[in-house]
């Protein structure tokens, strides 16, 4: 490999790195959206979903609030109890904040 087709190469990796990084940068979802897929049969992507309670317009506090209380049991052991029963308070908080961006 002559010195002009190596710099070539060169070049074309690190356009390839720039460009992936760039790729990468702009498909990252927000904190909580990946979590709330979990939520996604029952309470619709919006949080609008088709007969069950109505996430979408709720606060963050309070969608955090009611989960907390299905994680505590006070709620019984349902559906929604086991749901959140794996999560941590800091992925509830970023679950609770990007749902309560849906509209």
């Amino acid at each position: 490999m002559n010195k002009s087709s190596g710099r070539a190469l060169a070049l074309a990796v690190i356009g390839t790195a720039v460009s992936a990084g760039a790729w990468a940068q702009t498909t990252v979802s927000p904190p909580g959206r990946l979590l709330a897929s979990n939520c996604f049969q029952c309470h619709g992507t919006n949080g609008k979903g088709p007969g069950f309670e109505r996430l979408a317009g709720k606060s963050a506090s309070e969608l955090f609030s009611e989960m907390k209380e299905f994680q505590s049991g006070k709620e019984g052991d349902n559906i929604m109890a086991r749901h959140v029963s794996g999560f941590s308070d800091a992925q509830l908080r970023a679950l609770a904040q990007w749902l309560s961006t849906q509209r």
